[in-house]
């Protein structure tokens, strides 16, 4: 599924999670086509490391499972997700060349990723942030994907 808008997205990735430059966290994911394409399946994990321990692993929400798809009469891209500590929500994206953004909008708690992407789609660099107003934006955590398959 080639022509497909979620296509950049589609292989194996490395991520790290760092916060105030402070390293938080590594693992791995991946995305891969589901339903024959109609979907795009998000399978994210820790790598625990025990000499780096922090705080990322007492909050770790991994692992993860989000699906990804898209309206096909007017692009509008969502994502349902899903992680260990029971949380359930649905966020919309875009996802061009340039940038991946996911966003929630949710009274007193949104949320939202904005990545850049870099190096000709092999690393998405950006940060979860967090607002209660949906006005003043703090940032979470940053976190880059690259790619491991190319």
């Amino acid at each position: 599924m080639t022509d497909s808008p979620l296509t950049p997205l589609i292989g194996s990735w490395e991520f790290e999670a760092s916060s105030d430059g402070r390293f938080l966290g590594r693992g791995s994911t991946t995305f891969e086509w589901m339903e024959g394409g109609a979907f795009v399946l998000q399978r994210a994990q820790d790598e625990p490391d025990p000499a780096t321990s922090t705080d990322w692993s007492d909050h770790s929400p991994m692992p993860v499972t989000s699906i990804l798809g898209f309206d096909d009469s007017n692009g509008e891209r969502t994502m349902l997700y899903s992680d260990a500590r029971g949380v359930y929500r649905i966020y919309r994206m875009t996802l061009t060349d340039e940038a991946w953004t996911v966003w929630r909008d949710a009274p007193g708690f949104n949320q939202r990723f904005i990545g850049r992407i870099e190096d000709g789609g092999a690393t998405i660099r950006g940060a979860w942030e967090m607002s209660e107003d949906g006005s003043e934006w703090t940032v979470d955590f940053d976190l880059v994907y690259r790619r491991q398959d190319r």
